[in-house]
């Protein structure tokens, strides 16, 4: 076997040898071993999945939170003439069942897809009925709540690989303390000694920490760039900011685009291609950018704001330099933009009205047992954003309050591509009856049809399942085009523990817990900034790596450069009278659309101009006031308004 993989690394993938903990990592999986690999971004923890996936009879599934990762990791494999594909919301018209149809012929060796398309019933179905080799989590951390970019949906992975009987798991991740490999590795009952980490420590990087006021910012920017040789990535946390900051550096001459979530798809994949190609020099970007980008030569990063965390902070400047060449990774560092990084914590806080009025939906809405909730409407009842209101369901499944059963589309809509007497040709007797039962449940209009499944179903020879395979096939045959929307969820309901007094003061409580952690992480972030000591070596040893250098000799510290962080000016505040005016006028424009009286925290994220479910149906955005304190820190804008409470 170990010839066998050194040929195909040598004349598939065109390496000569291994990189460290590749080679490791491969032979424990092939051995039979689930392994956790921890290597530092751009050290080559794909191919440990990659070169796997060759030598297992079936199919191996990855897991990936991001499309931008899996159209990069599909590429590189089309390159090297390894079959694989994904399925996700980028494809058109039948193109998802020709891949279903590639992986269910043993064609495509890898699948990609994102966790949320387990939720897709039609998906489901499709994948129980493929034999799998291996599943693949990349980014794994997203598995852990004690890592950055904690993903609810993950914690299930490890009960869908149990359905669907993978026999090895293979987690990867470039950002994991000891207390998060511990917990994934646990998750998927890894061992101890399956776990390859390799040393976090880039000699190549240097790292610097520069005290610069908010209004120098631009100029110090572009004087640095234009110092600096090759491409680079400027990193800023608003998509305001992101075109902002290009616009000042294409006004100097410098060759830069903004880059953000709010750009169309295709206007990102041109300017990320551009990039890649050198055609643009500079990308300004939020965290949209970045994650699946293998740019060799990039040789500088710049955080022109504060990171969200200190492991934002290494998987950014983990993009540069991974060609092995001297590259530059510069934090324009003040506490100004420290009230937008901690807002993003606070505006994700469930208020216990807000957890209250879930509990009461599934109390009222259960019925036979079973609980059915669409995303979206949950979230605009409960004034509670779609994330942390994913959290919340997990974590009423952990405390065994709900019990996920299936979810299916509350919306299936069928245009023919043939006539229905042409259709049912293609089928025996049988069949022909079954079919026509289904066409004749739908309600066509003018090209698209509905289905009722209600009507459908009060046949009770007909299954769902049943007829959603068919559905599938037609298309497949090409016969129907299919479309499917309103992914409704079903839980079984145990009403003795929801029925428990404290429930909603418990999960609040596990949201503030969460709230705390993550201020606690930001004040960490900001305290590393500031340290005395080596910085490389501090942030090596965040991430469990004991074998840095003490002292690296090129960061910003080691240079004896030590920073210290303030505020550029202090943020005025609006006068008391001000902020009671604008207070009752929220009150009066919500009063008719509200049940519940405003809370202190609505309040407090109005000011801080956040937006929640309730603001955005009810326009609140447009009224004055809102965002007028949005320049102080969320727990000073909660002390000030609790002083002016009576008044409000």
């Amino acid at each position: 076997m170990n010839s066998q993989i050194t040929q195909s690394l040598n004349q598939t993938f065109g390496f000569d040898s291994f990189r460290q903990g590749q080679e490791k990592t491969v032979k424990q999986l092939l051995n039979g071993d689930s392994s956790l690999s921890v290597f530092p971004t751009g050290s080559g923890k794909s191919l440990c999945y990659q070169l796997t996936a060759l030598h297992l009879p079936h199919l191996t599934l990855v897991v990936s939170p991001l499309l931008a990762l899996m159209q990069d990791q599909l590429e590189f494999l089309a390159s090297k003439g390894i079959a694989a594909a994904s399925i996700d919301s980028t494809l058109k018209g039948n193109e998802a069942q020709t891949v279903m149809a590639n992986v269910r012929n043993g064609d495509t060796k890898i699948l990609m897809v994102s966790v949320e398309r387990f939720k897709n019933e039609c998906f489901r179905q499709f994948i129980q009925s493929v034999p799998i080799s291996m599943l693949v989590v990349d980014e794994a951390h997203c598995i852990s709540e004690w890592g950055h970019n904690f993903r609810p949906d993950y914690l299930k992975l490890p009960c869908y690989r149990q359905v669907l009987n993978i026999p090895l798991t293979l987690l990867l991740t470039a950002t994991a303390t000891k207390k998060v490999k511990r917990d994934m590795a646990q998750k998927f009952a890894i061992a101890e000694e399956h776990t390859v980490q390799t040393g976090f420590y880039r000699s190549n990087l240097t790292l610097s920490v520069v005290p610069v006021a908010s209004a120098e910012k631009n100029t110090y920017l572009a004087k640095k760039i234009q110092q600096q040789a090759g491409s680079g990535i400027v990193y800023v946390t608003l998509q305001h900011s992101a075109e902002q900051v290009a616009a000042y550096l294409q006004k100097v001459n410098i060759n830069a685009s903004a880059y953000h979530a709010g750009f169309l798809s295709d206007v990102r994949q041109k300017i990320q291609a551009d990039f890649m190609s050198g055609k643009i020099q500079v990308i300004v970007a939020t965290i949209a950018f970045g994650m699946g980008i293998d740019k060799s030569d990039i040789r500088f990063v710049f955080h022109y704001d504060l990171p969200k965390s200190i492991e934002n902070y290494s998987q950014e400047i983990g993009r540069a330099g991974r060609d092995g060449q001297q590259s530059h990774c510069i934090t324009l560092a003040n506490l100004d933009g420290l009230n937008t990084v901690e807002n993003f914590v606070y505006g994700d806080t469930p208020e216990l009205s807000g957890i209250e009025s879930l509990l009461e939906n599934i109390k009222t809405q259960t019925m036979y047992g079973k609980w059915e909730l669409q995303l979206l409407v949950l979230s605009n009842e409960s004034n509670i954003k779609q994330l942390p209101l994913k959290t919340l369901l997990v974590q009423l499944e952990l405390a065994g309050v709900i019990e996920p059963m299936h979810s299916y589309f509350a919306d299936f809509k069928i245009k023919l591509l043939k006539p229905i007497e042409q259709i049912l040709t293609h089928f025996n007797k049988q069949r022909q009856n079954f079919l026509s039962a289904i066409f004749k449940a739908i309600t066509f209009k003018k090209v698209w049809g509905n289905l009722h499944f209600d009507t459908l179903l009060e046949d009770n020879t007909i299954e769902r399942n049943r007829v959603i395979s068919a559905l599938e096939f037609l298309q497949e045959q090409q016969l129907i085009e299919l479309k499917t929307s309103q992914m409704t969820e079903v839980f079984k309901v145990n009403n003795d523990r929801l029925a428990e007094p404290c429930l909603a003061k418990q999960l609040h409580d596990y949201f503030i817990d969460k709230e705390n952690k993550e201020i606690k992480r930001i004040a960490f972030l900001v305290q590393f900034f500031q340290l005395e000591t080596c910085l490389s070596a501090n942030l090596a040893r965040y991430f469990d790596d004991h074998n840095a250098p003490a002292h690296c000799g090129h960061c910003s510290v080691c240079r004896g450069e030590v920073a210290k962080l303030s505020y550029s000016e202090q943020p005025l505040w609006p006068t008391d009278e001000i902020l009671v005016e604008y207070a009752q006028a929220l009150k009066l424009h919500l009063v008719s659309k509200v049940t519940q009286p405003l809370t202190l925290e609505s309040y407090c994220r109005f000011f801080a101009g956040m937006t929640v479910p309730l603001f955005g149906r009810n326009k609140v955005r447009s009224l004055a006031g809102f965002g007028c304190c949005e320049q102080q820190r969320y727990q000073g804008i909660r002390e000030k308004l609790m002083g002016l409470h009576p008044q409000i």
